[in-house]
């Protein structure tokens, strides 16, 4: 039984989905920096291929479909620590079943690719309304930490909005971020450290914006439960009108 290993880019895992049926069977696919070895499987360390991933991209798009390779992708970038495995499981019943994968919504291996979708899908949405950005040099910048690597399903979104700005979208959590600038954008590792200091003028808008987020709420309507669900708590931390507010009181 053999184990392929590889280095936790999209392609690279293709490229194992792609020795699965032009070597040896995969037992399972695992990032190599989180394998824990087994005696029970052979580890393989495989090193991406473009051309082998490629051959898998354009299988899943043509033999399954377009809802399926994009399945794959989001579901990629999820946190989920046995994701590879569930893809694995996904992609070989779809090239049995071809398009057809997309009626099966009780079987488990669909079931499983279907929710982690959504959890991706629901954060890029929750987040969308809740990032935050503040100027530091001219460039508008934001920080978040995001349970799933989706700044990139972000991006586009932000590049069309602010279209004649520069802008930074730091993933602090994972020491990369999203540059655009006219419109056009790229992905490329950040470090947090290297931040400058904020400037003046932008302390004066967050504390005017803080302001007007305390007095704009009806105190007899607050609904802590619900702003939870709107706002999680786990994001609190990177709003800049509730970072100087003692968050153990609304929690």
């Amino acid at each position: 039984m053999v184990d392929y290993l590889y280095d936790g880019t999209f392609e690279g895992l293709l490229s194992c989905i792609y020795l699965n049926y032009y070597a040896d069977r995969a037992e399972g696919i695992y990032e190599e920096k989180e394998y824990q070895a087994s005696i029970l499987s052979i580890p393989i360390i495989v090193t991406t291929d473009e051309k082998k991933a490629e051959a898998v991209y354009e299988g899943i798009r043509q033999k399954i479909s377009e809802e399926a390779l994009e399945r794959v992708y989001r579901v990629h970038l999820s946190a989920h620590p046995g994701k590879e495995n569930l893809i694995l499981r996904y992609v070989r019943l779809g090239f049995r079943m071809g398009g057809g994968i997309s009626s099966l919504h009780a079987h488990p291996d669909v079931l499983s690719m279907q929710e982690l979708e959504r959890r991706v899908n629901l954060e890029r949405h929750r987040l969308l309304g809740l990032l935050r950005f503040s100027e530091i040099d001219g460039i508008l910048f934001c920080r978040v930490e995001p349970d799933h690597d989706v700044i990139e399903l972000m991006a586009g979104h932000f590049a069309a909005r602010y279209r004649n700005e520069r802008f930074i979208i730091l993933d602090k959590r994972r020491s990369k971020a999203v540059f655009s600038e006219n419109g056009l954008w790229y992905i490329a590792p950040f470090d947090p450290g290297k931040l400058p200091e904020i400037e003046n003028g932008e302390k004066t808008y967050r504390e005017l914006w803080k302001v007007y987020f305390e007095h704009i709420a009806i105190k007899e309507r607050t609904n802590p439960r619900c702003q939870k669900n709107f706002m999680p708590a786990r994001y609190w931390k990177n709003l800049v009108e509730i970072d100087t507010i003692d968050l153990n009181q609304r929690r």
